[in-house]
């Protein structure tokens, strides 16, 4: 499979203090970018059509309104899959994900290319307590919802798609579109049975950075979807319980 099969996929919204930084970081992979402007304010649209121009290899799309991360991120994998790419690999736009390490989600998507190639987040030092504890919670309901551990960490937003896979769930199934977009899309993916690999990855939360994540309507959100997703369970349990005689266990690259 080649390089140009892959591009990267960059949500953002009202994100300018490490963008630039990114992209010079991608610009070594040599890999095409697609960036969305999640309905930014107007100083950070001029931003973003200004630092387009500094990077050729940057597509720039404008959503008039918010859509949210999920919203975001899904109108870059269609548009990714409309361009004619077989993977995109998901990015953050606030500097925290390990830019390096995309050559080891595509060495891995090369022996698997029907896998999603998930990140399982390294912490240092500078992750706050309060993101913590959310991802346990969110991780043992994952956990029940898919009936295995084969999903490791469901609520990083560093990791590969199958564009093909992906974007037929996305035309024929309700996804969320803000920060239950995450998780919802790798459960339902793996619902679909498709491959699922963990690369445990480095993840630096800046000084300077923002987040856009809305304690109680986002975690209303997130309760929201995990019901679907439990009650979604309980219907295909008797497929999910056969997937246990019948798949090996989910790799993990360490």
């Amino acid at each position: 499979m080649a390089s140009n099969d892959y591009c990267i996929i960059i949500p953002n919204y009202n994100h300018t203090q490490h963008i630039e930084n990114v992209l010079q970081q991608i610009s070594q992979q040599q890999l095409p970018v697609i960036l969305i402007n999640d309905g930014s304010n107007a100083k950070t649209k001029t931003f973003l059509i200004e630092t387009a121009r500094k990077f050729k290899f940057v597509s720039l799309i404008h959503l008039e309104t918010n859509q949210g991360k999920g919203g975001a991120v899904i109108t870059g994998l269609l548009e990714a899959h409309r361009q004619g790419y077989s993977h995109a690999i998901q990015v953050d736009a606030d500097g925290q994900h390990a830019i390096n390490d995309i050559p080891k989600f595509i060495n891995l998507s090369e022996d698997a290319s029907q896998a999603v190639i998930c990140g399982i987040p390294d912490y240092d030092k500078s992750v706050p307590l309060g993101r913590l504890i959310p991802r346990y919670i969110t991780h043992f309901w994952v956990w029940v919802e898919t009936l295995s551990f084969r999903i490791k960490d469901s609520m990083c937003g560093f990791r590969l798609y199958p564009l093909s896979s992906t974007t037929e769930l996305i035309r024929n199934t309700r996804i969320g579109k803000r920060m239950d977009f995450d998780t919802e899309i790798l459960v339902k993916l793996d619902w679909k049975a498709v491959p699922i690999i963990n690369l445990p990855t480095k993840v630096t939360y800046p000084e300077d950075g923002s987040s856009h994540f809305r304690m109680w309507q986002d975690n209303w959100l997130i309760t929201k979807m995990h019901t679907r997703l439990f009650f979604g369970m309980l219907v295909r349990l008797p497929k999910l319980i056969a997937r246990h005689f019948t798949h090996s266990t989910p790799k993990t690259t360490l």
